[in-house]
């Protein structure tokens, strides 16, 4: 896409808010997920997404900035209820939460139930209209191309803001490839998120370029601080370096 962020016209700024900072490793304590809001709140970046118990205290942590709690819902399998999926996502939302990233129900689209996981993703949606964004975790790791067509597409139907590519829990997470399927498979106003090994900054520039509008990362400081390294350098390029001539 031409208009996204390339090392010639990216700043720190933008970036920031393409990241939702995770927090959602199951040993994290309270203080640990604290300083994960701080850091949050220091590089200003879109969201954290915590764990559902963590939600009330990240929104007191966040309450007045403009970085958003979210949260995740039937995670990291999707085998809950879509009953239990929907009162998850009631939950956060009253806590606080202002993103959903949910997983869906793998094994039912892989038996190509796919009605049944478009009810079990719009019983999500229906909760959060008008409060939340929700973002599909399709879990790819597990899928082939057709059944990553399909859960992008019963995501798109059900009224997703965002499909997304991994939990981080599975054997592997975002690739080029699956981010320029997905792409091309929803629609523009439908965001791709890519979640899982997203570490480093070039690579965050390169999936940036396929039309990744939203990244999942626990390397939040070290992606940010080195394109803030690499923006000071270009500017002190680009300044006067030789004497004026008579």
């Amino acid at each position: 896409m031409s208009s996204a962020p390339t090392p010639a016209n990216v700043s720190v700024d933008r970036v920031a808010k393409m990241i939702d900072h995770s927090l959602l490793r199951p040993e994290l304590t309270v203080t640990e997920v604290g300083a994960g809001c701080e850091l949050a709140l220091r590089y200003d970046v879109a969201s954290v997404c915590v764990k559902p118990a963590d939600v009330p205290f990240a929104a007191s942590v966040l309450a007045g900035s403009d970085v958003m709690v979210g949260t995740v819902v039937g995670f990291p399998h999707g085998s809950s209820t879509s009953r239990i999926k929907a009162a998850e996502t009631a939950a956060a939302l009253s806590d606080g939460a202002r993103e959903i990233d949910m997983v869906i129900n793998i094994g039912w689209l892989r038996q190509c139930r796919d009605d049944d996981v478009l009810a079990d993703i719009e019983a999500v949606v229906r909760e959060a209209t008008d409060v939340a964004r929700v973002k599909v975790i399709l879990e790819n790791a597990y899928l082939d191309t057709d059944e990553k067509v399909r859960g992008c597409l019963l995501a798109v139907q059900a009224g997703a803001d965002f499909v997304k590519t991994s939990t981080g829990f599975a054997p592997g997470g975002a690739t080029l490839d699956d981010l320029r399927l997905m792409r091309a498979t929803v629609p523009p106003g439908v965001g791709v998120k890519a979640a899982g090994g997203v570490r480093t900054l070039d690579l965050l520039l390169e999936m940036a370029e396929i039309g990744v509008t939203r990244f999942g990362a626990t390397a939040t400081a070290d992606i940010l601080d080195d394109l803030r390294a690499r923006s000071t350098e270009t500017a002190d390029n680009h300044g006067c370096n030789t004497r004026p001539t008579r």
